[in-house]
C-alpha cells in the first residue's frame, strides 16, 4: 500500500509544470535563508540586545505593514504591465542583500532595517509570483474542478520544506559555534543568492490578452464576484488574531526554558506543514476550497486554546503538529480560492489585495499581542485568537464557494 501511494504521488508530481517547479526551488532556498533567521531573530533581540516583547511586536508589525502595502501596489503594477518575472527577480534579490546586515551591525535598529527591507522584497514579488503560479494551473470549468489547489499546495510544500531546513541549519551552527547568533545572519546570505540564481530561469506567462487593461481598484472591486469580497473581509478579520509566529516560538521558550527546544518545535511544525501542503491542496481541488479552509480555522482555534490553557511541553508538541495542518489547509488554499474567482488579467491585483489587507491586519494583531503579553501575560491574546477564529470559521459556512 505504501509503495502504491508513493508511485501515485510521484506520477502526480510529474504533472507539475517546469516553471512551477523552478518557483518551488526559488522559495525553497529563500526560506532556508529566511527561516534560519526567523526563529533566531526574536531570541537575538530579547536575549542579546535586551529588547522587550513590545519591541519584537513593533518590528514584526512594521515589517508586515511594509510587505502588505507593497503586495497590493506591485500586484496591481504587475497586472498593468503584463509582467511577472521581473518583479520576482527584484524582490528576491533585495531580500538576499539585506540578510547579513544584523550580523555585521548587531543593533536593534539594524534588525529593524534588515527585517523591513526583507519584507519590501517580499512585497514586490509575492503577488506577481502567485499570479504566475495560478496561470500554470488548470482553471475550474463546468467539466473540471481544476488544480489550483494542487499547484499552490506544491509551492507551499517546497517553501515550507525550506522553512524546516533553515532552522535545522541554524541549530547546528548554534551548537557548534556556541550560540553565535551573528554567524547565522552571515551564513543565511548564501542560500539567498542561490534562490536569486533560480529566478533568472523564471519566464512570464500571461494567458489573457486583457493583461494590460488599465482598470482602477474601484472598478475591479465592483466587478468582482460577491464571494471574493466576502472571502477578503473574513480573512482580513482573521488576520487580526493571527499574529506573528514569533509569539508561538517565545511561548514555547517560556514553557520549555530552552531556546533549542523552542526552535525544534518550530522546525517540527514546518515539517508537518511541508508534508501536508500538497495533499491538502489536492483535497481542496477534489472537495472544496471552502471546506478545507474552514477545517484549517477550526484547527487554528484549537491550537491557540491549547497554547493558552495547557502550556506543557507535551501539549506544545501536539499543538505544533496541528498548527502545521492548519497552515497547510489555509495558506495556499486561500490563494487558490481567489485564483479560481478572479480572471488572469486581474489575478495579481486580487492576490495583492488579499495579502495586503491580511498583512495590515497581522501588523496590528502582532502589535496588540505584544502589548497584551507584556501587560496581562501570554494566555489572554491566545484565548482571544482562539475564540475569534472559531467565530470566523462558522461565518465561512454561509459563503458559497463560487
Amino acid at each position: 500500500m505504501l509503495l502504491t501511494n508513493n508511485i501515485k504521488y510521484t506520477l502526480s508530481l510529474r504533472k507539475i509544470p517546469r516553471q512551477v517547479i523552478i518557483l518551488g526551488f526559488v522559495s525553497l532556498f529563500t526560506d532556508i535563508a529566511s527561516e534560519m533567521l526567523y526563529p533566531v531573530t526574536p531570541l537575538f533581540l530579547t536575549t542579546m540586545l535586551g529588547a522587550s516583547m513590545a519591541v519584537v511586536g513593533i518590528i514584526e508589525g512594521i515589517s508586515e505593514f511594509t510587505a502588505g502595502f507593497l503586495k497590493g501596489y506591485f500586484g496591481r503594477l504587475s497586472d498593468k504591465l503584463g509582467k511577472r518575472s521581473i518583479f520576482i527577480t527584484i524582490g528576491y534579490g533585495l531580500s538576499a542583500i539585506v540578510k547579513p546586515l544584523p550580523g555585521i551591525f548587531p543593533f536593534v535598529s539594524t534588525v529593524l532595517v534588515s527585517r523591513v527591507t526583507d519584507r519590501v522584497g517580499k512585497g514586490i514579488r509575492t503577488a506577481p509570483r502567485d499570479a504566475l503560479l495560478a496561470s500554470y494551473a488548470d482553471q475550474p470549468t463546468n467539466g473540471s474542478k481544476g488544480n489550483t489547489g494542487e499547484i499552490f499546495g506544491f509551492h507551499r510544500g517546497m517553501d515550507t520544506l525550506g522553512a524546516a531546513i533553515g532552522p535545522i541549519a541554524a541549530l547546528i551552527l548554534l551548537h557548534f559555534f556556541h550560540n553565535d547568533y551573528i554567524l547565522i545572519f552571515l551564513v543565511a546570505f548564501f542560500p539567498s543568492i542561490i534562490a536569486v540564481g533560480f529566478t533568472t530561469l523564471v519566464k512570464d506567462r500571461i494567458v489573457s490578452a486583457a493583461a494590460k487593461k488599465k482598470e482602477h481598484y474601484s472598478a475591479i472591486w465592483k466587478n468582482s464576484p460577491p464571494q471574493f469580497k466576502k472571502v477578503i473581509y473574513l480573512i482580513t478579520i482573521f488576520s487580526l488574531v493571527n499574529s506573528s509566529d514569533v509569539f508561538l516560538i517565545l511561548k514555547s521558550q517560556n514553557v520549555s526554558h530552552s531556546s533549542t527546544l523552542a526552535i525544534l518545535g518550530y522546525i517540527f511544525y514546518n515539517l508537518i506543514y511541508a508534508g501536508a501542503s500538497y495533499p491538502m491542496g489536492k483535497l481542496s481541488d477534489k472537495f472544496s476550497k471552502k471546506s478545507i479552509y474552514i477545517l484549517g480555522l477550526i484547527i487554528f482555534s484549537a491550537v491557540y486554546f491549547g497554547f493558552a490553557a495547557a502550556p506543557s511541553l507535551n501539549v506544545i508538541w501536539g499543538m505544533f503538529v496541528l498548527y502545521g495542518i492548519y497552515a497547510a489547509s489555509t495558506e495556499g488554499v486561500a490563494k487558490a480560492w481567489v485564483s479560481d474567482l478572479i480572471p488572469d488579467h486581474n489575478r495579481a491585483t486580487a492576490i495583492g489585495l488579499l495579502t495586503m489587507l491580511s498583512s495590515f491586519a497581522m501588523m496590528l494583531g502582532s502589535f496588540l499581542t505584544g502589548i497584551l503579553w507584556d501587560q496581562f501575560g501570554s494566555s489572554i491574546p491566545f484565548y482571544i485568537s482562539s475564540g475569534v477564529s472559531l467565530i470566523i470559521a462558522l461565518s465561512f459556512l454561509f459563503i458559497k464557494e463560487k
